[in-house]
């Protein structure tokens, strides 16, 4: 409330944010649509980076706002943007949108080889944005650039017949069940239109059986009426794989974030549970 205050009074016209805000603004109880509205009044451009943006956030904050999010990808290491929506035509749901001029973009599957439309791949990148390596880190300079220049990013994406990126996930998060890949994301997006579901995060953990189980932990808008973790299992088993579905839902108050509102995946991965996280 005292962001949107803040914009409408200095006339604010290009909002950069992380999903968590837009939700945020979407959702918060004590916001009205109408000073989310005179807030948005001169915005003309609102773009979304360091996270997934999930459908229903970027539905919601367009309905209540009237300005739609445009999506974009990059990393401190790119100094930082490789790729961007701000096109000429409206911005497609999912898409991170195409590579700036100047850079060169492979996705790379896990044979090394390029991937095919419509296969995800890890994102390398090249070009003049790419940093040198980092200071006095010899070894992960290594592991993070090929000595042809390709700056290997760890995140995985699939390219449409458009020529547009939509990213899947984090190599590092992926979760291998029983032989099988769940990336994150997708189980996440599926959570996320659950009836009473604000906001989660799914994670893989240790299984004797699968090598790997899915669990997940959601935030609801009424935690005193928490939807039973039974239905929520059923919930994915309706939209995803049954490998896929968490084996385990933990209601929480709230996720750890950064000071940007970056989910602080790490926090949780690394974490025993909720207590571990701040």
């Amino acid at each position: 409330a005292a962001t949107l205050a803040l914009m409408g009074r200095v006339g604010v016209t290009l909002v950069s944010g992380s999903p968590t805000m837009y939700a945020a603004w979407a959702s918060a109880p004590d916001i009205e649509t109408d000073a989310l509205v005179a807030a948005f009044a001169k915005v003309r451009l609102a773009t979304s980076g360091a996270a997934p943006l999930s459908e229903e956030v970027a539905e919601s904050f367009q309905r209540r706002s009237g300005v739609a999010i445009h999506q974009g990808y990059g990393l401190t290491e790119a100094s930082p943007v490789v790729t961007s929506s701000l096109l000429d035509r409206p911005p497609r749901w999912g898409s991170v949108g195409v590579p700036l001029p100047g850079l060169d973009v492979r996705l790379v599957d896990e044979e090394g080889q390029d991937a095919l439309v419509g296969d995800p791949g890890e994102i390398w990148v090249r070009g003049p944005n790419v940093f040198a390596g980092y200071w006095e880190e010899g070894e992960a300079t290594r592991r993070a650039l090929t000595n042809d220049g390709w700056l290997q990013t760890g995140d995985v994406a699939i390219a449409g017949d458009d020529g547009e990126l939509y990213l899947v996930d984090r190599a590092k998060d992926l979760i291998i069940v029983s032989g099988f890949n769940v990336y994150p994301a997708e189980v996440e997006e599926v959570l996320w239109h659950a009836p009473g579901v604000v906001e989660a995060v799914v994670i893989g953990r240790p299984d004797d059986r699968t090598g790997e189980t899915v669990v997940a932990y959601v935030v609801v808008d009424d935690p005193d009426h928490p939807p039973a973790s039974a239905d929520l299992v059923a919930w994915c088993q309706r939209s995803v794989a049954r490998y896929k579905c968490p084996t385990q839902i933990t209601v929480v108050p709230s996720l750890p974030h950064g000071l940007g509102g970056k989910l602080l995946r790490r926090a949780i991965r690394d974490g025993a549970g909720p207590s571990d996280w701040s």
